[in-house]
């Protein structure tokens, strides 16, 4: 998929997520990378991980429940996207969309303070 589709796509979900979400999200940037950086480095999946290992997405920054007014901001916090992840555990373009809904609630939930065993529960 070409990434201008793909970010099209991110920012119809984005649109789409329930209006209690983002109105509390704040100075959030949304990026679309193709790899993570450590998979890059080696060149693609290493061998024996399954597809559903991959990382699709990540959330960089200070999650609100640990925010003060003491503390600088370095900038916006930010969630990944993982293009080429996502695309390799998805069949069409439907199941892209799903995964990426999936994924930015994911990390907009760490944003939100969630770890992953609750994050698990959602």
């Amino acid at each position: 998929m070409q990434r201008e589709r793909f970010v099209e796509i991110v920012a119809q979900v984005l649109d789409d997520l329930p209006e209690q979400f983002r109105s509390r999200m704040q100075n959030v940037a949304v990026l679309v990378e193709d790899l993570p950086r450590q998979q890059r480095l080696r060149a693609g999946r290493p061998h024996g991980m399954r597809p559903r290992e991959l990382l699709l997405g990540l959330f960089v920054g200070t999650p609100r429940t640990q925010k003060s007014t003491f503390n600088l901001s370095t900038g916006p916090d930010r969630v990944i996207l993982y293009q080429m992840n996502i695309e390799a555990v998805c069949r069409d373009e439907a199941e892209i969309r799903e995964q990426i809904r999936l994924t930015i609630i994911h990390e907009i939930g760490h944003y939100f303070g969630m770890d992953e065993e609750q994050l698990r529960d959602v």
